[in-house]
C-alpha cells in the first residue's frame, strides 16, 4: 500500500458508497461541483512523485547527515540539555500527548492541564512572582509581550522603552520588529559603561544574566524605574534562577524567557516553549492561556482554562497581543522535568554548570587571558584582543562552537552536557591549561528563599514513578489516539509515525541555531525544498518558515505589506478590511502592524458583503493597506465572490491577505497565489501534519508574491533593516521534518485525493445530519467545503438544551466535541479531515443522531428539561457506580448510550466543570473584528 492509502482514512469501497450519499460518480465530479471555476486550478503539482515510508526515511537520513553535531558552547538562551529518556519517549515520542488539542474542552483535558499548572508553578516559584501562563512561542516574542504588557499597564504617558544593551541579540531584533509598528521607541543603555536612565520611559527591560554572561544586581535599577512610573521585565535564566536571587525578590514586574534548558532539544531554533510571569495586579494584562483550578459538578477539584485575559486586554486596549496559542507539549516536557528533577536536582544540575564556568574563568585567569567579568552563572567572557577568531577556529577543531563576540572578544557557554573533556579543550583553544577554579563572584545575588516545595515535585524521582505518573495523565485525556476530533477550522488530522521519527534524531534534535553555516547544510536544505514545495502547492513566489506559529505568520505577512506600501512612498496607507466573520487573531494581528481595522459585512448567506466591500473600499480608498480574508470562508464555504474581492482590493492600490487556516479545502486544486491573493500564512499544525501538541507547537510559514518577497522576516542576527517575527531564523526548524516527511509521502496525487476526500467526508457528515441539525451554510449545489456548521440554535429556543449540553454529552459518546460557537454563537462547526474512515464517520453521526433523539424526548417532556443525559454529561464512572441514582434516565444510558462499545470506553476523570465558580473560558473566543474598530 501506499502511504497516501494509509493517510486517508477512507478506501475506495468507502468512497464510492460516501459519493453515492451526496449524488456524486467521482471525486472529480465533486469538487468541480464544489469549487467555483474562477478559482479552480486544473494542473499537477510540480512536486517529487510520492516517495514510501522507508524512503522518505532514508532520505532525511541523508539529509540530517549533512548537519554536524558539535559540541555548542554558543549560548545566547540555547543550551545542551539532557532530555530524560523516561520524558522523551512518553510525551514527546507519544502520541496520547502530541495528538491532544488544545483543552478548550477541559473535562477531557485533565492531564495535559495539570502538567501545565505544573508548568506555571514551576515558573512562578523560579521567577518569585504570583502568576504565569500556560508557555509562550519562544524567549523573543515573550519578551515583546511583555513590553507590550508594561505599555497597557504603566502610568507612564511616554512611549520610551529602555532595554539593557547585553540583551541577546535576538530578542532585541524581536524587540525592533514589535515596536516600530506600534509607535514605540526602543533605548538601549549599557550598565557596564555607566549609562543613565533617560527622564521618561514607560518600561525597562533587564537581561539575568546578560548575553555577555555578566550577572548584575538590578535592584537599584529596579527601584528608580519604578520611581518614573515604568514597570520592570528581567529575562531571567531559569536554571540560573534555582542558585540566584529571584527577580520578584527585587520587585521586578515582570519575568520572560525560555524553558529549553529544562530538557526541550535545541532542534535549531525551536520549538520551544517561551515563559512569562507577572506580579500580583498585572494578572487581567497577561497575555495567552491561563490554567486555573475549580470544581465540577460534584463538587471534585478540577482544572481548566481560565478567562483569557488576552481577550479581556484586546477589546480594552485595541489589541497588542494577537497570542492565540502556545508551545504545550514542550512545556509539558519542561515540567515534566522539574518533577523528574525535583528542585534538589534542578539546584545540583544548576550547580554544576557553574563549576564547569568556574574552571573555564579559573583557567583562563591562570594563564593571564582577562574575563571580563566577576560575576556569572554559566558564560564566560574572555577578552582577548586580535586573537579572537583564531581561539574560535582552534576550538571548532576540537568539534567546540564558542561565540565569536568581536574580533577581541569570545564567550563560553557551559551547560548541562559540558563535561571536564570540553573544559580541556577549550582551555587548550585559549593557550590555557587547566587550574583552580576561579571564585564565584555571584554570592552577594545568592538565592536563599525556597522554590518547587508542592508535593509534585518530590513524589516521581524514580523512573517507575515517572512513567506512572505520566500514564495517569494522559489516560485522563482525550487524543486523536483514541478516536476523532471533529473540529471545525482545526484540521485535527492524522500525524503519522513516520513523520515524527526524525525529529528526536540527533542530527535534527541538538543542533544549535547559531551554529556555523558549515555544519548545518542538512537543515538548509531541508528548509529550501520545503520553503519551495509549499510556494509551489499555494502558487506564491517566496515563503519563509521562520513564524513559529499562525498568529505570527499572520503578522509576519501584514508587516511585508507593510513594508511595501513603505518603500513605495505610501506610508499613508493603514486601513486593513476584515469580515466581521474573521477569526479574532486577524484583527489583533492588523492592529500589531500598525493598521486600522475596518470591518466588512458578511450577507445571509455567511459571505462577504460585497456591496458593503465596495462601500468600505470607496471611504478608504487612499488608506487602503490591505484584506483579510480566509478562504475557504470562516464558514466552510467556497465563496464564488473571491476573485471579484481580488480585484477591488487590488484596483484600489491594496493588497490581499488570504489566511490559510483552511487551505486543506485547496490543496491540488486552487492556489491563493493565483486567484488573486499577494500572501497567505500557511499552518503547518493544520494541513501539513504537524501535531497540535495539545494546543502547541504549531508552525506558521508566510508565503508572498514576488513583489513582497523582500519584505519577508529575516534572520535575527544579521545586520540590517528587516524584520524578524521570532528569535530564530528559521523558527520552529526542529519539526520541520514532519512536514517534509508528509509531502514527500504524499506526492502531488496524494495531496490533490486528501484534500478531495477531505471535502468528501465533510458533505458526507453534512448530508447524514441534514435532516437531524440544519446546516447553516452551504455554497455550489447546496454543498460545503471541508467543513460544515450544524445550527443547533432552532433546538436551544425549544428545548433549552445547549451546545454546551451537546459537546459534553459526545464525551459519554467517546467524541471530542466540534469547535463550539465559533463562528456562529449557539453552532457546531465539524471538520472531519481525510484521516477517519467511514466506520469512524458513521460512529460520529450515528452519536449525533441519538443525541437528537435525546433531545428530542426533553422536547416531548419524559426528561425534565434540568435532569436529562444532555444537562448531566459528561458522565464520570463514579456518578454511574453511585450508590444512589435519582435521575429520570437510567445508569446504562448515561454510561453506555447507543452505539458506545463497552469494553473500551472512554471515561473522562471529572463531571462538567462549574463555569460559575471561577473565570472560565472553554472555547477560542476571540472578540469580534468591530472590537477592534476606531
Amino acid at each position: 500500500m501506499t502511504f497516501a492509502s494509509r493517510h486517508i482514512g477512507p478506501d475506495a469501497e468507502a468512497q464510492t458508497q460516501m459519493l453515492k450519499a451526496i449524488g456524486y460518480a467521482s471525486l472529480e465530479a465533486l469538487m468541480d461541483a464544489a469549487i467555483p471555476e474562477v478559482i479552480r486550478w486544473h494542473g499537477e503539482l510540480k512536486l517529487p512523485g510520492a516517495a514510501s515510508e522507508e524512503e522518505t526515511i532514508a532520505e532525511l537520513r541523508e539529509i540530517a547527515g549533512r548537519n554536524t553535531v558539535a559540541t555548542s558552547m554558543i549560548g545566547l538562551g540555547y543550551y545542551g540539555t539532557f532530555t530524560p529518556a523516561v520524558i522523551r519517549r512518553n510525551v514527546l515520542e507519544n502520541p496520547a500527548w502530541y495528538t491532544a488539542y488544545t483543552p478548550y474542552q477541559p473535562e477531557i483535558s485533565q492531564g495535559r492541564l495539570e502538567a501545565l499548572l505544573n508548568f506555571q508553578t514551576m515558573v512562578t516559584d523560579l521567577t518569585g512572582l504570583t502568576t504565569a501562563n500556560a508557555s509562550m512561542l519562544d524567549e523573543g516574542t515573550a519578551v515583546a509581550e511583555a513590553m507590550t504588557l508594561a505599555r497597557r499597564s504603566s502610568k507612564s504617558k511616554s512611549n520610551v522603552y529602555v532595554v539593557d544593551a547585553d540583551t541577546l541579540p535576538q530578542t532585541l531584533a524581536v524587540l525592533r520588529t514589535r515596536a516600530e509598528p506600534l509607535g514605540l521607541e526602543l533605548q538601549l543603555v549599557d550598565l557596564d559603561a555607566g549609562d543613565t536612565l533617560p527622564e521618561e520611559f514607560f518600561g525597562l527591560h533587564l537581561q539575568y544574566p546578560g548575553a555577555s554572561g555578566a550577572v548584575r544586581d538590578h535592584a537599584a535599577l529596579v527601584e528608580a524605574a519604578h520611581g518614573k512610573g515604568a514597570l520592570v521585565t528581567v529575562a531571567a535564566d531559569l536554571l540560573a534562577l534555582t542558585l540566584l536571587r529571584a527577580p520578584g525578590e527585587i520587585g521586578a514586574d515582570i519575568a520572560a524567557g525560555t524553558t529549553q534548558r529544562f530538557g526541550v532539544p535545541l532542534g535549531f531554533g525551536g520549538p520551544h516553549a517561551g515563559y512569562l510571569a507577572v506580579r500580583a495586579g498585572l494578572e487581567r494584562s497577561l497575555p495567552g492561556r491561563l490554567v486555573g483550578v475549580s470544581k465540577d459538578a460534584d463538587g471534585a477539584p478540577a482544572y481548566r482554562l481560565a478567562l483569557q485575559t488576552r481577550e479581556q486586554h484586546i477589546r480594552r486596549e485595541r489589541a497588542t497581543s494577537n497570542i492565540c496559542t502556545a508551545q504545550v507539549l514542550l512545556a509539558v516536557m519542561a515540567s515534566m522535568y522539574a518533577v523528574y528533577h525535583g528542585p534538589a536536582g534542578l539546584r545540583e544540575i544548576a550547580k554544576r554548570v557553574h563549576d564547569r564556568a568556574l574552571a573555564v574563568a579559573g583557567g583562563l585567569s591562570a594563564a593571564g587571558v582577562e574575563v571580563a567579568h566577576d560575576a556569572f552563572f554559566d558564560t564566560v567572557t574572555a577578552v582577548v584582543p586580535g586573537r579572537a577568531a583564531g581561539i574560535v577556529e582552534a576550538a571548532a577543531g576540537d568539534g567546540i562552537n564558542l561565540r565569536l563576540v568581536d574580533a577581541d572578544q569570545v564567550s563560553v557557554a557551559c551547560d548541562e552536557t559540558t563535561t571536564t573533556a570540553h573544559v580541556e579543550a577549550v582551555l587548550s583553544a585559549f593557550g590555557a591549561a587547566p587550574a583552580a577554579a576561579a571564585e564565584s563572584g555571584t554570592r552577594p545575588l545568592a538565592r536563599t528563599t525556597d522554590y518547587l516545595t508542592h508535593p509534585v515535585f518530590s513524589a516521581h524521582h524514580s523512573e517507575t514513578a515517572m512513567l506512572r505518573y505520566l500514564r495517569k495523565l494522559s489516560d485522563r485525556d482525550y487524543a486523536l489516539d483514541r478516536g476523532m476530533i471533529p473540529l471545525g477550522s482545526c484540521t485535527m488530522k492524522l500525524n503519522a509515525t513516520t513523520e515524527m521519527e526524525p525529529v528526536t534524531w540527533a542530527e535534527f534534535a541538538n543542533i544549535h541555531p547559531y551554529a556555523p553555516a558549515s555544519q548545518t547544510t542538512g537543515y538548509e536544505a531541508l528548509v529550501a525544498q520545503l520553503e519551495g514545495w509549499l510556494a509551489e502547492i499555494t502558487g506564491y513566489d517566496a515563503v519563509s518558515v521562520q513564524p513559529n506559529a499562525g498568529s505570527q505568520g499572520e503578522l509576519a505577512g501584514l508587516l511585508a505589506i507593510r513594508g511595501y506600501h513603505r518603500s513605495r512612498g505610501e506610508t499613508h496607507r493603514d486601513v486593513c478590511l476584515i469580515p466581521s466573520s474573521a477569526h479574532g487573531t486577524n484583527a489583533a494581528s492588523a492592529v500589531m502592524a500598525g493598521m486600522r481595522v475596518v470591518v466588512v459585512a458578511c450577507d445571509d448567506n455567511g459571505n462577504v458583503d460585497l456591496s458593503d466591500l465596495a462601500a468600505k473600499i470607496e471611504k478608504h480608498a487612499d488608506a487602503l493597506a490591505a484584506i483579510m480574508v480566509t478562504y475557504p470562508s470562516t464558514h466552510g464555504v467556497y465563496e464564488k465572490g473571491i476573485a471579484d474581492l481580488c480585484g477591488a482590493v487590488h484596483d484600489a492600490g491594496g493588497q490581499v491577505y488570504v489566511d490559510g487556516a483552511n487551505l486543506n479545502a485547496l490543496v491540488g486544486f486552487a492556489k491563493p497565489g493565483k486567484f488573486g491573493a499577494d500572501v497567505s500564512h500557511l499552518n503547518l499544525h493544520k494541513t501539513f501534519c504537524i501535531p497540535h501538541g495539545g494546543g502547541g507547537p504549531g508552525v506558521g510559514p508566510v508565503a508572498v508574491r514576488a513583489h513582497l518577497a523582500e519584505f519577508l522576516p529575516g534572520d535575527p542576527l544579521e545586520p540590517g533593516d528587516h524584520h524578524a517575527v521570532s528569535a530564530a531564523a528559521h523558527g520552529s526548524a526542529g519539526i520541520l521534518p514532519i512536514s517534509w516527511a508528509y509531502l514527500r509521502m504524499m506526492g502531488p496525487d496524494g495531496l490533490a485525493a486528501a484534500t478531495g476526500v477531505a471535502v468528501l467526508a465533510a458533505n458526507y457528515v453534512a448530508a447524514r445530519l441534514r435532516d437531524h441539525y440544519p446546516v447553516l451554510y452551504a455554497g455550489n449545489e447546496g454543498l460545503v467545503a471541508h467543513e460544515c456548521i450544524l445550527d443547533l440554535r432552532p433546538l436551544t429556543k425549544a428545548t433549552g438544551v445547549s451546545v454546551d449540553d451537546v459537546a459534553k454529552r459526545l464525551i459519554d459518546y467517546g467524541f471530542h466535541a466540534p469547535t463550539m460557537s465559533f463562528p456562529v454563537a449557539g453552532t457546531l462547526m465539524v471538520e472531519p479531515t481525510e484521516s477517519e474512515d467511514l466506520a469512524e464517520l458513521d460512529r460520529f453521526c450515528d452519536a449525533m443522531i441519538a443525541i437528537k433523539g435525546e433531545i428530542d424526548r426533553v422536547a416531548a417532556g419524559e426528561w425534565p428539561k434540568d435532569d436529562n443525559p444532555l444537562h448531566n454529561a459528561p458522565h464520570t464512572a463514579s456518578s454511574v457506580t453511585a450508590d444512589e441514582w435519582e435521575h429520570a434516565y437510567p445508569r446504562s444510558l448515561a454510561g453506555f448510550p447507543a452505539g458506545v462499545d463497552r469494553t473500551s470506553k472512554y471515561w473522562p476523570p471529572v463531571r462538567r466543570i462549574d463555569g460559575a465558580y471561577g473565570d472560565r473560558n472553554l472555547v477560542c473566543s476571540c472578540p469580534s473584528p468591530e472590537a477592534f474598530e476606531d
